[in-house]
């Protein structure tokens, strides 16, 4: 029973911390209600979608992005047997190469993830820095945008907790006060991609750091920021994780977790909900829960929360809803090598196409063979309304969001005499399933996203608690990665082993844990900001409403903006 453990979901967070238990010599039972694993990162075969011997359209919650600057998920990757791959699953990964900002009206800005390597990587990079002329952001406001970035990036880790984890992305960088370039593509363009967070809700701690990581990953020789599967996630990731972990001995039962039962301040059993709808106890010596916290919250009783204070506030905490629709094309329609951020589509729409990074996969072997090109689209604004129906995501029907989502890609892509998308390419659509039509006034999202919103920090648990056989996982706990994401997930997963490895007084090394990248030049100014942090005074460059270090020279930086401005015309 020491030696036994029961983990409670199979998304990122379960199956992570089953593969680091079950290779420290645990026995572990992983408890997931649904016969898919990977939570929301997994990919889900398009029901009646196969015709002939030919496998089921290939459909996602949401495309899946691993950025250079995540370890933990790739550490995971590099430990999942995959074929011939010398470095199993990891292998499974490609780097892009740009990133494309669609505006409407207009031809969208093209730029690089990458340092030039090559001749044709410092051609990609003139064109971009020419192309980011007619999207010009004045002088003053780039040279504001990076004074509070040096603002966050030298401020102490107790400044970043106590007070940027309490102003929004949008407030810190002042973005309704400078210009609508500066809103459009500093401010707010280069912040959603990253997840359901936009910039009037979350964190300038949570939204700085991660930005600041991909800017690293873009400016750091022989990486690239961006990087994709090689295929549909279950057929290259998840399903030859789960295959090996049964190998291993983990043992897989399809049932729901209804309640935790108290004995003695401790654990003493969890009646799980079986497929078959009976419900019956089981018991462990540790229990992990993997689970989303909107369903933790709906699950722990009172007595768990009395014992655990630190689960007590859970429902203090934020979800909104970011869910992917798929388009599957007659034709092959590549857009840009990499991702393409919509930046004025009403409901923040990002998307990739699939086939040009699926080099392990035929689309010729799924549904009925003429598939040609899939185009992944994520939806992160369900509640502004659209250009069609005049309505929010929210209140449209299935077939609406489908033909809203086309219609503000068009509206992006279609520029300029170009035409890039055509109704008639359309041989089917997919929208997450998760997104449930049984009501008539609205859809329901059974797996909304947990969002870093401004001030919940605080309320967000470690994944050790304080009943000393319990521990959670999951991207709402405390990481250094600090944002919904599969490498928060994992990493709250190894923190969770780690808690279980101590109090077993384990032999085995710990799971290593990662922090995220800064720059080691600026770790002086983070010492010193923590000297004045203690000494009560406010940052050094930043007082929480001007910027004492460049606002003097406004003026003369906006003059010399117009100047090279003329100069890059001409």
């Amino acid at each position: 029973m020491e030696r036994s453990v029961a983990v409670f979901g199979a998304g990122v967070a379960g199956l992570t911390a089953a593969h680091e238990l079950i290779q420290r010599g645990f026995q572990v039972t992983v408890y997931e209600p649904r016969r898919m694993f990977g939570g929301k990162a997994r990919s889900l075969p398009v029901p009646r979608s196969a015709r002939g011997q030919r496998k089921p359209l290939p459909a996602e919650h949401g495309f899946r992005l691993f950025p250079a600057f995540y370890r933990h998920i790739p550490d995971t990757l590099r430990r999942i047997p995959f074929g011939r791959n010398r470095n199993g699953v990891l292998d499974n990964l490609i780097s892009v190469d740009r990133t494309l900002f669609a505006s409407t009206g207009q031809r969208g800005l093209c730029f690089p993830v990458r340092v030039p390597r090559d001749r044709a990587d410092i051609v990609s990079w003139s064109a971009a820095f020419v192309d980011a002329t007619r999207a010009w952001v004045p002088v003053a406001d780039s040279m504001f945008f990076i004074h509070r970035m040096l603002v966050l990036l030298t401020s102490c880790d107790r400044r970043r907790e106590t007070e940027l984890d309490h102003i929004t992305w949008v407030d810190f960088m002042d973005a309704k006060r400078r210009s609508s370039n500066y809103q459009r593509y500093l401010a707010g363009g280069l912040t959603r991609s990253l997840v359901a967070m936009n910039a009037e809700e979350g964190s300038a701690r949570t939204l700085g750091l991660i930005l600041q990581a991909l800017m690293f990953d873009t400016l750091s020789p022989g990486r690239s920021s961006d990087r994709v599967l090689i295929g549909p996630t279950n057929e290259v990731w998840i399903d030859p994780w789960v295959a090996q972990l049964q190998t291993l001995g983990v043992k897989f039962v399809c049932g729901a977790l209804r309640r935790l039962i108290v004995r003695d301040n401790r654990i003493g059993g969890a009646v799980i909900a079986l497929s078959s709808g009976v419900e019956r106890e089981v018991t462990a010596g540790e229990y992990l829960l993997a689970l989303p916290h909107e369903i933790l919250n709906s699950i722990i009783a009172d007595d768990v929360k009395e014992a655990a204070p630190s689960l007590a506030r859970l429902d203090r905490l934020r979800s909104a809803w970011m869910n992917g629709i798929q388009y599957y094309l007659d034709r092959d329609v590549p857009v840009v090598e990499g991702h393409c951020i919509l930046v004025d589509s009403p409901w923040a729409l990002t998307s990739i196409s699939q086939r040009q990074f699926w080099t392990g996969t035929e689309l010729a072997d799924y549904g009925d063979g003429t598939v040609q090109g899939i185009l992944s689209v994520d939806i992160s604004d369900w509640n502004t309304p659209g250009i069609l129906y005049g309505r929010a995501a929210k209140h449209c029907s299935a077939e609406e969001i489908s033909k809203e989502v086309w219609a503000q890609l068009k509206m992006h892509l279609n520029v300029g005499g170009v035409r890039i998308l055509h109704d008639a390419a359309i041989r089917s659509w997919y929208l997450d399933p998760s997104i449930e039509f049984k009501s008539k006034r609205e859809p329901t999202n059974l797996e909304p996203l947990f969002i870093n919103s401004v001030g919940t920090l605080k309320f967000r648990p470690n994944a050790e608690t304080e009943i000393d056989n319990l521990s959670v996982a999951g991207d709402f706990v405390r990481t250094n990665t600090d944002l919904a994401t599969m490498e928060a997930a994992n990493e709250a997963a190894r923190r969770a082993v780690n808690a279980i490895l101590a109090r077993a007084g384990s032999y085995y090394s710990t799971c290593e844990i990662w922090p995220l990248p800064e720059p080691e030049v600026l770790r002086p100014l983070k010492t010193l900001d923590s000297r004045r942090f203690q000494r009560g005074e406010p940052h050094a460059w930043y007082d929480g409403t001007t910027n004492t270090l460049g606002e003097a020279f406004r003026g003369r930086i906006h003059g010399l903006g117009d100047r090279l401005r003329r100069l890059v015309g001409q």
